[in-house]
């Protein structure tokens, strides 16, 4: 019996958005308007790019980043979540697949010391460059018309899931726990034997919800949490049976 945990990061693991909370050390705490307007939807990892150079440009270090970003609190009881998976790790395999960044999600787990619960963090590359600014690029390229062109969470899973195959590692199920939009994609992936646990209130939820209204379900169960203790709950059971 080997079950694989598969985490998003923001609003899921901790409860903000690192992208957006980076925005605190910005001057006067907010973005100049030409700049955060400029967004287009399905590019957010090259408007991150600007607010990075923006950061840069107004004299924020690493330092003063990485302070800012460990100050972002956990969901509801995901410290106990965390605490009790890294307890069984002989049970559970648990990845990570984010558009955040590595250089955000690599501090905040190790500040919290919870980098040891997680095998692998699949999320866009980051890196500080020669002048001291932040910057970020794609994690991969994709075909998939449903995800933004940085990354498609499903690609990452199956690969993730062929490369085990390989190595003789197969699990029993698999749970996967998110909240947002890009998180429906790897769930339509998901088999019957699978779980997913969508954030209740949030955008994965309703996701799952409007294709049960429209009678093409997503194949796996679905159990909604609100806070980290509910999975746990969940996890306990799974080792029981």
């Amino acid at each position: 019996m080997r079950f694989l945990l598969v985490f998003d990061f923001d609003h899921t693991i901790i409860d903000e958005n690192s992208d957006t909370w980076i925005v605190k050390c910005a001057p006067g705490r907010k973005l100049p308007n030409g700049l955060r307007n400029s967004y287009q939807p399905g590019h957010w990892t090259e408007y991150m790019g600007r607010v990075f150079v923006y950061l840069g440009e107004n004299g924020v270090k690493e330092d003063e980043m990485k302070r800012t970003m460990t100050t972002i609190p956990f969901t509801a009881g995901m410290i106990e979540l965390l605490g009790f998976i890294g307890e069984n790790k002989e049970l559970f395999d648990c990845i990570i697949v984010s558009d955040s960044n590595t250089v955000f999600i690599d501090w905040i787990l190790k500040a919290a010391d919870f980098h040891k619960v997680f095998d692998e963090v699949f999320t866009n590359p980051a890196a500080f460059n020669s002048t001291g600014y932040l910057t970020v690029q794609h994690f991969h390229a994709h075909h998939c018309a449903k995800c933004p062109e940085n990354l498609c969470k499903r690609k990452v899973l199956k690969e993730f899931l062929d490369k085990q195959l390989e190595r003789g590692v197969s699990y029993t199920q698999i749970v996967y726990i998110g909240d947002g939009g890009n998180d429906l994609c790897p769930v339509m992936f998901l088999k019957k034997d699978d779980i997913a646990m969508p954030r209740q209130g949030y955008t994965l939820e309703k996701k799952i919800s409007q294709l049960a209204q429209s009678l093409s379900p997503v194949e796996c169960s679905v159990l909604v949490w609100s806070s980290a203790v509910d999975i746990m709950s969940y996890l306990k059971l799974l080792i029981k049976e």
